[in-house]
């Protein structure tokens, strides 16, 4: 009773009519804890409460400041075009009594409501080509809606989020301090991470950051922030804790990370780890349908290396979690990170022998959607 007391009081600050009794978790999201709750309003739309996670988004004005933003451009696109139901095809986000569109609570922690999309469903395993065509036609949509946005008025809400040489900054000195004393448990991964740490540098590199425009991007990519409608087609893209500026690559490798694996990102048995190249070609063809004509040359030539580098910054991060002792992500056992960092080496072998077909299959498809092409 003292959990749904207190979730009432939390709802009551929002502009919504809830039945807190209906509350149940919601999602297979890392960081924040969410639930649905029942729209008593006589709508057709539910509701999800989100606690967010205020040790990792420690800024959370911020934060929904770029949700707010994004979200208003992306409907302001689709009401001036005609095109599309902003209602379902963008996040809704509800507001507090007072007006923000988050409430802290007295212990100091934040939560946000947004409209629940009813007949629809995320994957955490894409399992057709379909599937994969219509989330990157979703994601390279979202990219697409948001390049006239100006990157520089985002506020940067994790500060080197996609910094790799931040990441392996961050895993050296995991390894240095050894809190949990797990350090000589990981020789194998730490030599795998440091033979490619130079070549995985190629963003932080000064030539790369002169030349490579910066966009405001997803920053996470995984398939299961595309919510699918009953018919199996891309409604919404979700989940915009993330939204900053950041270069395109970034979004195109994590959604490849998940969605050409044929397994769990946390798969223990590797030998289960397997690259389906047509769930690649599949999502390549989506994305540039939406997204071909407003990428630069030097940006398409960039996408093979985001492919490769964020299996390998997971691989990074997964890893320094768990030499910390499990702060960041949420895990179900001790070794649950490790295991994640295990997976994510094994699918980056993978996506290095295939790396100059699936270079081939980019070109290809952006070739077919952009009048002016040159050849890289």
């Amino acid at each position: 009773m003292g959990r749904i007391k207190n979730l009432f009081e939390i709802t009551s600050k929002f502009r919504c009519h809830v039945d807190v009794s209906t509350l149940k978790p919601y999602g297979s999201g890392h960081i924040n804890d969410t639930y649905r709750l029942k729209n008593l309003a006589g709508t057709e739309y539910d509701y999800l409460l989100q606690k967010i996670n205020n040790d990792i988004f420690t800024d959370v004005p911020r934060l929904t400041e770029n949700m707010c933003r994004v979200i208003a451009h992306l409907k302001g696109k689709m009401d001036a075009s005609g095109e599309g139901d902003p209602q379902k095809e963008v996040m809704t986000l509800i507001a507090t009594k007072t007006g923000p569109y988050f409430y802290e609570d007295s212990n100091g922690h934040y939560w946000r409501m947004c409209l629940f999309l009813k007949d629809t469903r995320s994957y955490d395993v894409v399992e057709t080509e379909k599937q994969a065509y219509e989330g990157g036609k979703a994601f390279g949509k979202f990219q697409a809606m948001l390049s006239d946005l100006p990157a520089d008025i985002m506020h940067e809400v994790i500060p080197d989020f996609h910094n790799i040489k931040k990441r392996l900054g961050q895993l050296n000195q995991a390894v240095k301090e050894n809190p949990k004393g797990r350090a000589g448990l990981v020789f194998q991964e730490l030599e795998a991470i440091k033979k490619r740490s130079e070549v995985m540098s190629f963003f932080q590199e000064a030539a790369q950051q002169l030349t490579l425009p910066r966009r405001v991007i997803h920053n996470d990519t995984k398939f299961n922030n595309v919510l699918l409608d009953l018919k199996g087609n891309a409604q919404c893209v979700i989940d915009l804790d993330t939204v900053m500026a950041g270069y395109v690559a970034y979004d195109f490798g994590d959604a490849i990370r998940t969605i050409a694996n044929t397994a769990a990102e946390d798969e223990i048995e590797l030998s289960r780890i397997q690259l389906n190249l047509d769930l690649f070609n599949a999502y390549t063809k989506g994305y540039m349908e939406s997204a071909a004509s407003f990428l630069k040359e030097w940006e398409l030539r960039s996408l093979i290396k985001g492919v490769l580098l964020m299996p390998y910054m997971q691989a990074v991060r997964f890893l320094t979690d768990y030499l910390n002792g499990d702060k960041y992500y949420k895990i179900r056992s001790v070794e649950h990170n490790l295991e994640r960092t295990r997976a994510q080496l094994q699918l980056l072998k993978l996506l290095e022998a295939q790396a100059t077909a699936m270079e081939k299959t980019i070109l290809a498809e952006a070739k077919k959607y952009r009048k002016h092409f040159v050849k890289l």
